[in-house]
């Protein structure tokens, strides 16, 4: 008997994939079908609706599940979902779609087609008020709002069958972990009390003290990472992978952190975005997220402990999967060592203050990267990535 945290909504995770020997078959099938190009966000919607991320959604949302995700974090059936997973299409493409028709789902980018969706509706979005209640903005600025209000105006909503899972397997065969297979690693280490920690950058010093601190507090920790689409200047995942088994490998106990992917686009979404990212992790059998500062965020759009405090918001059945809050860290020169404001006494002239966007800013200019900042064995893999760049 399990004693991981159960999945979303359900007693089974929900994997959209038809079973391989079925593939062949309907892929030839699709292949005579109207085929409805997606963007980048819409096929990571697939990919993890595919591996059962998205448990227990079937597929695109149709209007009252758009509207009550958008209004009050809520599906038509009262389940907790805080953030819309829909795909849109223009007014042309719309009017040729019957609904009840099957049509084959092609990711814009690569020509491939992704999934099998039987329409069982059409309609209009609003789209500013998407924007405002899921993103806090309708700045275009906003990378996620610039998302929406290049969407098609027509949303279509019905069930997917997934095809494939892209090139994920082959690029990534040891990082790229389905929710099946993370619960069965735990379960295999024992382990019941898990804490994620969602990365979309190399691990400096300050990731290093948040994952060691969920440690100290749970059987192990889960460092996930986005594998899909970032916004430019991100450091690749390839990269990324190497710095952070570079921490693993010299900085923390064998056996007690794992690190995977998963095909998630960013949306940037600040702290609904920290409540999505909780309910992904209870499918992947996590107990709790690690919610440090400005969690998904985006420039100025959000507060620092914004995403932390709409955990409070919920009601109390909404998620299994708890925050774990941990405040803004940094190396203090007098404790000569990594702290927070809860445990370091000294004044902010004797605080370092470390963050992914200045690592960049030092990488991109050549800078000296002191170990207060960043271990020098990351410093190493990330200088050699920049160093191809010129």
């Amino acid at each position: 008997m399990s004693t991981l945290v159960s999945p979303h909504g359900s007693r089974e995770l929900n994997p959209l994939l038809i079973p391989e020997v079925e593939r062949g078959e309907e892929m030839e099938r699709a292949k005579t079908l109207k085929q409805v190009p997606m963007t980048s966000r819409e096929t990571s919607d697939v990919l993890m609706m595919a591996m059962a991320a998205y448990t227990p959604i079937d597929g695109f949302m149709g209007a009252a599940d758009w509207h009550g995700v958008c209004a009050e974090m809520k599906l038509s059936d009262g389940l907790f979902w805080p953030i819309p997973v829909t795909l849109s299409v223009e007014r042309a493409l719309a009017d040729t779609i019957s609904i009840e028709e099957e049509v084959a789902l092609v990711d814009q980018e690569s020509g491939d087609i992704m999934a099998i969706m039987e329409v069982t509706e059409k309609y209009l979005p609003e789209k500013e008020f998407e924007c405002s209640h899921v993103y806090r903005t309708t700045d275009a600025e906003h990378p996620g709002v610039q998302k929406v209000l290049a969407q098609g105006d027509v949303n279509l909503g019905g069930r997917v069958m997934a095809l494939t899972e892209g090139d994920y397997p082959e690029t990534y065969p040891e990082l790229y972990v389905r929710p099946a297979e993370a619960r069965a690693l735990f379960s295999q280490k024992g382990w019941s009390r898990v804490a994620a920690f969602q990365t979309r950058n190399p691990m400096h010093r300050s990731h290093e003290h948040l994952v060691k601190i969920a440690i100290e507090v749970t059987d192990g920790v889960f460092i996930h990472q986005v594998l899909g689409k970032l916004k430019a200047g991100d450091i690749p995942a390839d990269t990324r992978t190497k710095a952070i088994q570079a921490m693993i490998d010299n900085y923390f106990v064998p056996g007690t952190v794992i690190q995977a992917g998963y095909p998630i686009e960013m949306r940037y979404a600040g702290p609904r975005e920290a409540l999505f990212h909780a309910l992904i992790r209870q499918n992947f059998g996590c107990s709790h997220l690690i919610v440090g500062r400005d969690h998904a965020g985006v420039g100025d759009y959000y507060g620092p402990f914004d995403a932390q405090h709409i955990f409070e918001t919920l009601w109390d059945d909404a998620l299994e999967t708890r925050p774990l809050n941990i405040d803004i860290t940094f190396y203090c020169t007098r404790c000569m060592g990594m702290a927070t404001a809860k445990t370091c006494p000294h004044g902010n002239e004797y605080r370092v203050s470390i963050s992914g966007t200045r690592q960049r800013e030092m990488l991109t200019n050549g800078e000296a990267i002191p170990p207060e900042f960043s271990r020098p064995e990351v410093v190493e893999v990330l200088q050699a990535y920049y160093a191809g760049l010129k």
